[in-house]
C-alpha cells in the first residue's frame, strides 16, 4: 500500500510565518491549509492555495477551534452546534480561494484540540461530519476512534492517518503539545515503515497498538519538518 504524505500548513499570520511551506510542498501529496481560526489569514490562504496549485498538491481545509492565541491546541467547552458552524465557516472560506484558482476541495482535516476532542467524543465528531457532508469530501482522522464511527454513521469517508512526528500515549491517544519537539527523520521514517509492514506503533508506555493508515502527517512547525518530509518522500517512493 502506498501512503500519501500530508502536511498542516499556511499557519502564519500577518507578517509572521510558521514553517517553510514552499520547501514542504516538494515532498507532500496533500496540503491541509489553515483557515484563520488557529493560524493563517486571507492573504496567506490565497498564497498557500496558489503554491499548492503550482506544485500540483491537493488541498484540504484545516479548521480549528477559535483560538488564534493558543494556536488551536487548547481544548474548549463548545457545543456540537457551534462546532458544525465554525467548521462550515472555515471550510467555506478556503473553498472560496480554491474556486478562485480553479481547484477542487479535496478533503477536510480538523486541527489540534478539535481533532483530539472529536477522536474521544462522538458528538463532536458527528458535528464535524454534519459540516463536511454538504461539501462531499472525505475527512482525515484516526481509525479506531470516534472519528471512524461518527463519520461512518454520517456517510462521510474517513481517510485514516498516522503521525510521523507525534507520540502516542498508553491509551493510543496522540500526545498534542503546544510546541512540537524535534524528531529524527530516520526514526520517523522507521516508524512509518513499521506501520506499513506491521500495522502497529509503540506507545510511550512501551506497548504496541494497532494502526490503520492511508496517509502520514508531518507538521510544518515541527523542527526539521522539511528533512522529515524529504526522508519520508524518499523512503515511501521506494516501497
Amino acid at each position: 500500500m502506498q501512503l500519501t504524505i500530508n502536511c498542516d500548513m499556511g499557519e502564519g499570520f500577518g507578517l509572521y510565518r510558521l514553517g517553510d511551506d514552499a520547501a514542504m510542498m516538494a515532498h507532500i501529496d496533500l496540503a491541509n491549509v489553515a483557515c484563520g481560526f488557529h493560524g493563517s489569514d486571507p492573504s496567506i490562504m490565497r498564497e498557500t492555495v496558489r503554491l499548492a496549485k503550482k506544485c500540483k498538491v491537493k488541498v484540504g481545509a484545516h479548521p480549528s477551534l477559535p483560538d488564534l492565541q493558543g494556536f488551536g491546541r487548547r481544548a474548549m467547552v463548545i457545543s456540537p452546534a457551534e462546532v458544525t458552524d465554525i467548521v462550515t465557516y472555515q471550510v467555506g472560506a478556503l473553498k472560496a480561494f480554491l474556486d478562485a484558482e480553479g481547484l477542487p476541495l479535496n478533503h477536510v482535516k480538523p486541527h489540534g484540540a478539535l481533532y483530539g476532542m472529536a477522536a474521544r467524543d462522538e458528538k463532536i465528531a458527528t458535528a464535524i461530519a454534519d459540516a463536511v457532508l454538504p461539501f462531499g469530501v472525505p475527512i482525515l482522522g484516526m481509525a479506531f476512534t470516534a472519528h471512524e464511527t461518527a463519520y461512518r454513521d454520517k456517510g462521510v469517508e474517513l481517510i485514516p492517518e498516522f503521525y510521523a512526528d507525534l507520540e502516542y500515549d498508553g491509551d493510543g491517544n496522540l500526545i498534542l503539545s503546544r510546541v512540537h519537539d524535534a524528531v529524527d527523520p530516520a526514526k520517523a521514517a522507521a516508524r512509518v515503515l513499521r506501520v506499513m509492514r506491521d500495522h502497529v506503533v509503540t506507545t510511550t508506555a512501551g506497548r504496541d497498538i494497532p494502526v490503520k493508515a492511508a496517509t502520514v502527517c508531518v507538521h510544518s512547525d515541527t523542527p526539521s519538518a522539511v528533512a522529515i518530509a524529504a526522508e519520508l518522500d524518499r523512503v515511501l517512493r521506494q516501497t
